[in-house]
């Protein structure tokens, strides 16, 4: 098993990029997968330590220096896992996870790689100090091909297969997780606890699909993130055949505002879009099944008379902004602008 995983470690050699430590940190060893997931959370932040630190004493690796040398130049490593089997043992439980992981090293051709991860944990209350929570035992992984989530092994060995349950949310979470552990999370203001993700199935064909063709089938997956004091955010995910999951991006208009006297709150001298930028959360969204859009309206300031709002039409596959209105004005009125329209009949 050990030999493996430093087999596995050294095929993924390869530079770090300068903004591994803009990841979200994720140190979560509550499970097994989460376990797994904190593991490679570390090493895509270059934390070799901490993910060191995840292995009992059967290391992969003769020293730390060894094992961060194996990650020298490896750019980033996505993740899928599957649903872990236990298993007890004399004051122990083992744990079985299939795991299936994409390494992309720095000009590289990404590597496939797929198999199981072992992991244990010593019964809490018969540990005495130093305590040791969950950890790695052994992995043993081998090269796998695209696409990633097909790669996951149904179950590991002879380990009975884990809990059945929504593989594509279940990994859209994991995904939300390793992502947004930081900046998102918690329960939205007002509520008992946390909010569970929404989940759109949108029936669709590509204009070059032949009109008997069995209806293709899109996952959207709508995660709360934060909320301040009258905006609440948004991540999206998306689930389809070719792709399976991954996170939305939206196009969202680049403004120009000039106000009159350069007063930010006096009246719009001119207002234009000069470029686009994609954003990775919306603000106050949703999705409308009967209409196939996802709208979103980010006010300004509480009372909602300055505010932008967006609609992002879903056709052929994708999200399209086809419409874009700010109001800019801070007067006290709601008055918006359209400033973008693909969407309205002439």
């Amino acid at each position: 098993m050990r030999t493996g995983l430093s087999c596995l470690v050294a095929a993924m050699a390869a530079a770090a990029p300068a903004a591994a430590q803009d990841r979200p940190y994720l140190d979560d060893r509550s499970d097994a997968a989460a376990l797994i997931a904190s593991y490679y959370n570390a090493v895509n932040r270059k934390e070799y330590a901490r993910a060191w630190s995840y292995f009992g004493d059967d290391k992969p690796a003769a020293t730390l220096d060894d094992f961060a040398a194996g990650y020298a130049a490896t750019e980033s490593v996505a993740l899928v896992v599957g649903a872990a089997a236990a298993e007890g043992a004399a004051g122990s439980v083992f744990y079985r996870v299939p795991v299936a992981i994409r390494a992309t090293e720095d000009g590289g051709t990404p590597k496939l790689f797929a198999g199981c991860y072992t992991a244990r944990l010593i019964d809490p209350q018969i540990q005495d100090e130093p305590f040791r929570p969950l950890f790695i035992v052994a992995a043993s992984l081998e090269p796998a091909s695209e696409p990633l989530e097909d790669a996951l092994p149904a179950q590991c060995g002879d380990a009975p297969a884990g809990p059945a349950g929504d593989a594509g949310l279940e990994r859209a979470k994991a995904l939300f997780q390793a992502s947004y552990a930081q900046s998102c999370g918690g329960a939205p203001p007002g509520s008992d606890g946390p909010r569970a993700p929404d989940v759109h199935t949108i029936g669709f064909r590509y204009s070059t699909d032949d009109a008997d063709a069995p209806e293709r089938q899109m996952r959207l997956f709508r995660f709360y993130c934060r909320a301040g004091a009258y905006n609440e955010m948004h991540v999206y995910y998306r689930e389809d055949e070719i792709d399976g999951v991954r996170e939305l991006h939206f196009a969202m208009p680049e403004l120009d505002i000039r106000y009159r006297d350069d007063d930010s709150e006096g009246p719009v001298d001119s207002m234009r879009i000069v470029g686009f930028t994609a954003e990775n959360q919306l603000v106050n969204s949703d999705y409308d099944p009967e209409n196939f859009v996802v709208t979103a309206y980010a006010k300004w300031r509480g009372l909602g008379d300055a505010a932008a709002s967006g609609t992002w039409l879903f056709r052929q596959g994708q999200f399209s902004l086809v419409k874009y209105e700010v109001d800019a004005t801070y007067d006290g009125a709601v008055n918006p602008e359209l400033l973008l329209d693909y969407y309205s009949a002439p």
